[in-house]
């Protein structure tokens, strides 16, 4: 344990999450972030002057920063390996500690709203091998325009990987793939055919709307990825908060 802490305190944590906000980028579909005061300060006091304040807040489970399940898309009505929708509940996805690598596609560029990331786009932006297990990050350089809602949803159209692209990944048995878009994949995907392939036919879980601007920044591209899904029974994806831990 001694050896753990002290690795950890010469260490330091890059925050991959977007914030929360009244007004936040939503897909269409899906209902928006909402959230108002519920208890403010003098509305209950306690002896000796002591109140709280306290919000609620309402939201969809792909909402924001988020993990999708292997519940989240079917093929004729059947799941990834035939499973039923609570053998893939996102309660049962464990907390992610895995190894985490960036392909910063947009490095050196800003990509089109109609850009396609294909296999030679991802495989320019490796810096290092992609190995079994690893969560593998795709910056298309989109969460720069994430406190505009209306530039970042852009009626649909972003960058993201191609099928191509998304069998490239696949291939290499990697545990998650994510990104800083809305979908990961290009949209408009009439088909969705990086979601079906990832989750339907591949298991592999996709992370959306992340903020990579401080790895890029810091060119980091090989790290520690830790984050955990909210244990909610029966969704089929979860809010996540995840982090990239890297050496000072």
């Amino acid at each position: 344990m001694k050896q753990l802490l002290e690795q950890l305190r010469q260490a330091r944590v890059i925050d991959l999450a977007q914030t929360w906000f009244v007004g936040m980028p939503h897909w269409p579909t899906h209902p928006p972030f909402a959230m108002a005061m519920t208890k403010e300060h003098g509305d209950y006091v306690l002896p000796g002057g002591v109140s709280a304040a306290a919000e609620m807040i309402a939201l969809g489970t792909h909402v924001g920063t988020h993990i999708d399940g292997l519940g989240h898309f079917s093929c004729n009505g059947l799941l990834y390996q035939g499973k039923s929708p609570r053998e893939v509940g996102i309660d049962l996805v464990p907390p992610v500690v895995r190894r985490g690598v960036l392909l910063d596609v947009a490095a050196d560029r800003e990509l089109a709203e109609d850009e396609s990331i294909g296999v030679a786009e991802l495989e320019q932006a490796a810096r290092c091998p992609i190995e079994p297990g690893d969560v593998v990050l795709v910056r298309t350089g989109w969460g720069r325009h994430w406190t505009n809602a209306r530039a970042f949803v852009n009626e649909q159209r972003q960058p993201g990987i191609t099928l191509e692209a998304a069998h490239w990944l696949s291939s290499r048995h990697i545990y998650a793939v994510g990104a800083d878009n809305v979908a990961v994949e290009r949209i408009p995907s009439p088909r969705m055919e990086v979601h079906m392939h990832m989750l339907v036919e591949s298991g592999i879980h996709l992370i959306e709307c992340l903020n990579l601007e401080q790895l890029a920044q810091e060119k980091v591209t090989e790290f520690l990825f830790i984050a955990s899904p909210l244990k909610i029974v029966g969704a089929t994806g979860s809010p996540l908060r995840p982090f990239a831990i890297v050496e000072e």
